[in-house]
């Protein structure tokens, strides 16, 4: 049933959605031995939330040229437009696009483009780019990345927000990151609520003024904090299979996505770092549907909701809104 749903997918980390076969096959091509990244049946393999940052990382150490960012992106557009998503946003990091470097960031975002184009094209499915420095590689490095993304600031790079370990340093740190990419134009997002807890949530949104929270779900352990975000509009980009994959939740009925969006909470459902956690989008929306008896006209609000809250500029925003309102017709 969920599978025909058009869906909108606003927490999608590039790197991260690499099917592993798409990376064995580079490795092999590039003479490279990551077989410790993988299971005996060929899946990413990891213990924790710690070691999926190493392994994701060492996965990204096949990727080296912007050719193996264009066959990136083609490969993960095709999972994506299968599960029915029509637009999406995913971050991109300097870091590993040319080492901050922004004459080689240039090279890589062209290429990424470039595929992203040919996707739009055949497959029907709209790409737009949110930077993102790595917070565990620290502020100075982040700043670097900033540059690089308020240089390329414009109807591509749309937005600007923070990913890795929650648990290293303070919102704050960036903040001089967050400034430069607001003055270039940027919207801003930022991971937190995932695993620094409540109090992560309500410093990104305070020090870093952020719009949308990537995770944001252990807000629910703070209800004056659920009621401010309900108050203020702050959107929660929820990755319930994320979450449930790395253990922050036991099973899906116990998950807090529903209580967000019960009580007024703006979501949105994305999958995170889909071949790591064994998810899609259409799987995501299958579960919540059998966790919380969700039907159609939840899923459209939700897509109407993501919609409303992407970074993309008002022209792109109302196809996206036109299209949704066809399907839902």
């Amino acid at each position: 049933m969920t599978n025909t749903l058009p869906k909108i997918e606003l927490h999608l980390h590039l790197e991260g959605a690499a099917p592993p076969a798409f990376i064995r096959g580079l490795a092999a091509e590039k003479k490279m031995d990551i077989s410790g990244i993988f299971n005996a049946q060929g899946h990413y393999s990891y213990t924790d939330f710690w070691h999926f940052l190493k392994v994701y990382e060492a996965a990204t150490e096949t990727l080296k040229t912007p050719r193996d960012y264009h066959r990136l992106t083609r490969a993960v557009l095709e999972e994506s437009a299968a599960s029915g998503v029509i637009y999406c946003e995913t971050f991109l990091s300097p870091d590993f696009c040319g080492g901050r470097d922004l004459g080689a960031w240039r090279e890589y975002l062209h290429a990424i483009r470039e595929a992203a184009d040919e996707a739009e094209r055949q497959d029907g499915i709209v790409l737009r780019g949110i930077v993102t420095p790595i917070r565990h590689f620290g502020p100075e490095k982040a700043k670097q990345t900033a540059i690089c993304a308020a240089e390329t600031a414009g109807d591509w790079i749309v937005g600007f927000g923070l990913a890795g370990d929650e648990k290293l340093g303070k919102p704050k740190d960036f903040a001089w990151s967050f400034d430069a990419a607001r003055e270039a134009g940027l919207r801003l997002t930022c991971h937190a609520g995932e695993w620094g807890g409540p109090d992560s949530v309500r410093d990104a949104v305070r020090d870093l003024q952020v719009e949308r929270i990537g995770h944001g779900v252990r807000a629910i352990e703070d209800p004056a904090l659920v009621e401010e975000l309900a108050e203020r509009g702050t959107v929660l980009e929820v990755c319930p299979g994320s979450n449930i994959a790395l253990g922050l939740y036991p099973d899906w009925r116990r998950h807090p996505v529903g209580q967000l969006y019960d009580r007024g909470v703006k979501i949105t459902i994305s999958t995170d770092d889909p071949p790591f956690f064994h998810t899609t989008m259409t799987r995501e929306y299958d579960r919540l549907a059998d966790a919380f008896d969700w039907d159609a006209g939840v899923f459209a609000a939700i897509a109407r909701t993501s919609a409303e809250a992407a970074f993309c500029d008002t022209i792109m925003k109302d196809k996206i809104l036109k299209k949704l309102e066809t399907a839902h017709a």
